[in-house]
């Protein structure tokens, strides 16, 4: 194993049996209330890209931690469009790179939205969301990137019925675009490559 290689699998993260990232200062925890559980049975074997950002092309606030926790100030008018707004991912990564996880693997977060992957409708059962914070408009930076490539290998060694990753533009076709045409699909399928996992990517 080479030393670039060392350091991947250095910054693999751990999970709990309950599903949540055991990672130290890789991951931190906030627990949002808006999830669910699961269907019984349900196997979960989709990962769902996102892009987030509040307000619309703002970056480096708290303002999309609030909105998953419902402390987002709704008084303000640029928000008011939020209030009542119950919404949640699993994970965030931000622009530094930092991860955020917001609800537990195993529960049911709500990041899809009415959706349908390859005929099955209702992402959110079978679902794990990552909100990347970005726009339609412009590029990711490699320390987002690095972060998701670790994140997704290791959401699959926890969870090894994982086969496909898309994205939120592909199971809700004309209501969303994200994570949208500057997303670089290439730098999650080399990562797939590398680690040499059988995960699909659509697109």
């Amino acid at each position: 194993m080479d030393c670039n290689e060392s350091q991947k699998h250095s910054k693999r993260l751990g999970f709990s049996e309950n599903g949540w990232c055991e990672g130290g200062s890789k991951c931190r925890i906030l627990k949002s209330p808006n999830f669910d559980s699961r269907p019984k049975n349900a196997t979960i074997d989709l990962v769902v890209l996102h892009n987030i950002s509040v307000p619309e092309g703002i970056f480096g606030g708290k303002e999309i931690e609030n909105l998953f926790l419902n402390q987002l100030d709704t008084s303000k008018k640029i928000f008011k469009p939020l209030i009542n707004l119950k919404v949640s991912s699993h994970f965030l990564i931000k622009r530094t790179g930092s991860l955020v996880q917001f609800v537990s693997l195993r529960e049911r977060a709500w990041h899809a939205g009415q959706s349908s992957f390859l005929g099955r409708v209702g992402c959110n059962d079978f679902s794990i969301g990552i909100e990347i914070e970005g726009t339609d408009f412009e590029k990711f930076n490699d320390a987002q990137y690095d972060t998701l490539q670790n994140l997704i290998i290791s959401i699959q060694n926890f969870l090894p019925g994982l086969s496909a990753i898309t994205s939120h533009s592909f199971i809700a076709p004309g209501r969303k675009t994200d994570p949208g045409p500057y997303f670089d699909w290439n730098r999650v399928r080399e990562a797939i490559e590398t680690a040499e996992k059988n995960i699909f990517l659509f697109p």
